[in-house]
């Protein structure tokens, strides 16, 4: 069977597309490996539209709900499935997973998200899991009344650490410039609390401990110096990788490898494949960004199939 669209990636954008293309009855196949994209591990989501506060457990519950009700004439999902090529040929494209299954479509939504970006310092491999975490959510309870490090700068960083300040003894987020990527509403809130410290300027270097981290040295960029930090734990949220390796041989990437697309209709260099969400080169990377990204896609999809 040929589809007129598979859309990858069950996350906000991939959810929107597929609501949309099941109500223009295109016959679409979902292919993700899970529902709700990196919002799940948040346990209190405030600017998704509609909801003054959801977790993230619970936005993915409902995007799964919402596509799962279009279940049937033109609408399939294949859940638990990564999506590993995309090949073109004369007519159509071929998409193989990595449970060796082969689907076949004329056209293309791309929503596969993004993933965490690692730090790489000496001893960061060496601890994780071992008090270095990329997961306050996950793992923050187990950190109650110890010493911890929060690394980043954006919202993810200021939220993290403002989960942690429940019941860690203190938080010390280490940020590389002066200035952060995060809302000054949320900065504002999170550094008036008195176990809350902030050091700017400052580059991790090495991560020390025993069985466990014990502490986390920096270098003060404005002088040069070493510091070390007593750190039980340490949390980091220093930005995403793109989940774009599967499509690196068929679409434009940017230097990033973010797959670029025209910002008018999402088409990306491919004709016949669309992107939106994380994965793109897009300016901002929102829920609800990711969302109207996929709609727009989806009706310039659509012109594309029948116009």
């Amino acid at each position: 069977m040929t589809y007129d669209l598979i859309i990858i990636g069950g996350g906000p954008a991939g959810i929107s597309g597929t609501v949309y293309a099941a109500r223009k009855r295109l016959k679409t196949l979902l292919i993700t490996p899970d529902f709700g994209g990196q919002s799940i591990v948040s346990p209190d989501i405030k600017n998704w539209i509609g909801h003054t506060s959801i977790s993230g457990a619970a936005l993915a519950e409902s995007l799964k709900q919402h596509a799962e009700e279009y279940k049937g004439e033109f609408l399939n999902i294949v859940e638990g499935e990564k999506v590993v090529t995309i090949e073109k040929s004369e007519n159509d494209f071929t998409v193989k997973t990595d449970a060796s299954t082969v689907y076949q479509a004329k056209t293309i939504l791309i929503a596969s998200g993004s993933g965490r970006r690692k730090l790489d310092i000496p001893g960061a491999d060496v601890f994780e899991h071992k008090g270095l975490t990329y997961c306050a959510s996950c793992d923050g309870p187990l950190f109650a009344d110890k010493d911890v490090v929060v690394i980043g700068g954006g919202n993810a960083a200021f939220e993290t650490a403002a989960q942690l300040l429940a019941y860690a003894k203190s938080v010390t987020l280490l940020n590389r410039t002066e200035s952060f990527k995060c809302d000054e509403i949320t900065v504002e809130k999170v550094t008036k609390h008195p176990n809350m410290r902030v050091i700017v300027n400052a580059i991790p270097t090495n991560i020390t401990g025993t069985t466990f981290t014990e502490a986390i040295s920096y270098t003060d960029t404005k002088t040069g110096q070493v510091h070390e930090l007593k750190a039980e734990g340490i949390f980091v949220e220093i930005g995403q990788i793109p989940n774009t390796d599967f499509v690196s041989q068929i679409v434009k990437l940017d230097d990033f490898k973010k797959i670029i697309v025209d910002p008018l209709t999402q088409q990306t260099s491919m004709p016949g494949i669309w992107a939106a969400g994380d994965a793109t080169n897009g300016l901002y990377h929102q829920n609800n960004i990711a969302a109207g990204d996929a709609v727009k896609a989806l009706e310039n999809l659509y012109l594309y199939l029948h116009a």
